[in-house]
C-alpha cells in the first residue's frame, strides 16, 4: 500500500481512537463529497448525471460541504460528482479542508483539470484523483468522448510537475481482461509514475446505461487473482490494504461496512452507499443510528449480491487488519516499501 507514512500513522491513530477509547462500533474512515452532480462527460457505467436538469444545475454551497465533513469526523475526504471541477468555489472547499488538515483527494476526469490547476496548491493533504478506466481506447470508449485519455495523461504530467500528489482511480468491468488491467496500471506505475492506484470492480449501479457490463463475484475474483500474479501486486502502488487486496482475488470475504465510507451529496447523507438509493437524511448520526445496516450485504439485499466495491469492504479490510497484530505488521511492511515519505 503507498500511502504516505504520514497519512498512514494518522489514520491509525484515529482508528485506535474510535475503537478503543470511544468505544464506537461504526464511524467513518473517509466521506464521499458529492458537491454537484453536473458533469462534463457521459460515462456509460454512472448514473449520476442521470438526475433532472434542476438538480444538475445545484452546487452545494462551501459552508455545507465543509461542515458535513466536520460532522462525520472523518480524517479523509474524496470529493467526486458529478465533475467537482465544475463547481465554482471547488478550490474555497479544498482549501478549507485542507486548512483543518483533512486529507483530500479531489476526484476528476481531468477534462478541466489543466485550466483550473493554478486554483490549487501542493500539499501533503492535497491529492488530485484522476479516473483512468484503461488505455487509450479502453478509457474513450467509457467515458464516450474522443481524447480524454490524451488529456488526463497530459494534466497528470503537468500536476506532478508543478509538485502535486497525483492518485488514480481505475473501475474495470466485465469487458476487461487480466492483460488490460496489467497494461493500464503498469503504464500508470511505471512510466506516469503516478503516486498511488485504488483499483475497483465495476458495480451495477441502477441508473448507469450501461447495465450489461458489470463484474460478478467470481468474474472479479479471477480477473484480479490473474493481475495480481507475477509479482504485480506487491510492485504496483495500489492504495488499498493488502487485506481488502486479498478479499479482491478470493483470498478472503468480509461483511459490507458502507458506513465507513458514506456519501454526502446536495441530497443528505445517502443511505446505505453512494451506489444505492434508499433514502437520505441530514446528518451522519442519522445514518448510523437510524439505518438497518443488517438489511444489507451479499445474501441479504440481491442489489449487493455482486457488489465487491471498495466503498463497501475496504473500511472492512482496515479494521480487520487493526484487529490483528500479523495483519497490521504485514499492512505496516507494505506501506514502508512502497511510502513517499
Amino acid at each position: 500500500m503507498a500511502m504516505p507514512l504520514r497519512q498512514t500513522i494518522r489514520v491509525a491513530t484515529y482508528l485506535f481512537e474510535q475503537k478503543m477509547i470511544k468505544r464506537r462500533d461504526k464511524f467513518p474512515l473517509i466521506v464521499e463529497l458529492e458537491p454537484l452532480f453536473a458533469c462534463n462527460l457521459k460515462c456509460e457505467g454512472c448514473g449520476k448525471i442521470q438526475h433532472p436538469a434542476g438538480v444538475l444545475k445545484q452546487r452545494m454551497p462551501v459552508a455545507q460541504a465543509v461542515g458535513a465533513v466536520l460532522e462525520s469526523g472523518a480524517p479523509m475526504v474524496s470529493i467526486a460528482g458529478g465533475e467537482p471541477l465544475m463547481h465554482p468555489q471547488i478550490d474555497e472547499i479544498v482549501r478549507q479542508l485542507v486548512a483543518r488538515k483533512k486529507y483530500v483527494f479531489l476526484c476528476t476526469n481531468a477534462m478541466l483539470l489543466r485550466k483550473k490547476m493554478h486554483l490549487f496548491k501542493p500539499s501533503p493533504y492535497f491529492a488530485f484523483a484522476v479516473h483512468i478506466d484503461g488505455l487509450r481506447e479502453r478509457h474513450d470508449e467509457s467515458v464516450a468522448k474522443e481524447g480524454v485519455f490524451d488529456e488526463a495523461v497530459e494534466a497528470i504530467k503537468e500536476a506532478k510537475r508543478r509538485g502535486f500528489r497525483v492518485t488514480t482511480n481505475s473501475t474495470f468491468f466485465n469487458t476487461d481482461t487480466p492483460q488490460t488491467v496489467i497494461d493500464v496500471l503498469d503504464f500508470l506505475n511505471d512510466e506516469l509514475e503516478v503516486d498511488e492506484m485504488m483499483i475497483s470492480p465495476a458495480y451495477a449501479y441502477e441508473k448507469a446505461p450501461d447495465q450489461e457490463h458489470f463484474l460478478g463475484v467470481e468474474q472479479t475474483r479471477e480477473l484480479f487473482r490473474k493481475a495480481f500474479a507475477g509479482g504485480n501486486r506487491r510492485r504496483w502502488r495500489l492504495n488499498h490494504s493488502p487485506l481488502f487486496l486479498d478479499f479482491l482475488e478470493g483470498k478472503t470475504d468480509f461483511p459490507c461496512t458502507a458506513w465507513g465510507i458514506p456519501n454526502y451529496s446536495l441530497f443528505g447523507w445517502q443511505r446505505p452507499c453512494y451506489l444505492m438509493s434508499d433514502g437520505y437524511v441530514p446528518t451522519y448520526r442519522q445514518l448510523v443510528e437510524e439505518t438497518d445496516w443488517d438489511a444489507y450485504g451479499r445474501g441479504r439485499d440481491p442489489r449487493c449480491d455482486n457488489c465487491m466495491a471498495h466503498c463497501g469492504y475496504e473500511p472492512t479490510a482496515v479494521l480487520a487488519t487493526m484487529g490483528s497484530l500479523k495483519e497490521s505488521l504485514r499492512a505496516a511492511r507494505e506501506t514502508a516499501a512502497g511510502s513517499h515519505g
